[in-house]
């Protein structure tokens, strides 16, 4: 079974998925890789990585939160609480599901493994 990486944000301020938020992928080891920028779709959906892009490592995520709720006119102030949200994470098995979601708020957010 090929392996893949996928993500989910949910905005709870607005009810919706995060139709529109940016985010950041790199590899950060054993081998480090470029920054790979990646837009979600209307669901707040996007898949990162799969079959043989999916390798072990260390990963980092970047939700680009502030940059979201502001063009989504949600009154952020300067500097705002969450401006971008770091999600570091392993992957010990290259050929499973790697399912990263993003619960946000303007104050707050939650993530785990989904699948």
């Amino acid at each position: 079974m090929a392996g893949k990486l996928t993500v989910h944000a949910l905005d709870t301020a607005r009810g919706t998925g995060t139709a529109g938020l940016r985010l950041t992928l790199r590899k950060l080891a054993p081998e480090a890789t470029e920054p790979v920028d990646f837009t979600l779709d209307n669901g707040g959906r996007a898949t990162l990585l799969d079959g043989a892009a999916l390798t072990t490592g260390r990963y980092e995520i970047i939700f680009h939160a502030a940059e979201y709720q502001r063009a989504n006119g949600l009154e952020v102030p300067e500097p705002p609480f969450l401006d971008e949200i770091p999600i570091h994470f392993g992957v010990a098995d290259a050929g499973s599901h790697y399912h990263v979601p993003l619960i946000l708020s303007p104050y707050g957010y939650s993530t785990y493994r989904g699948g």
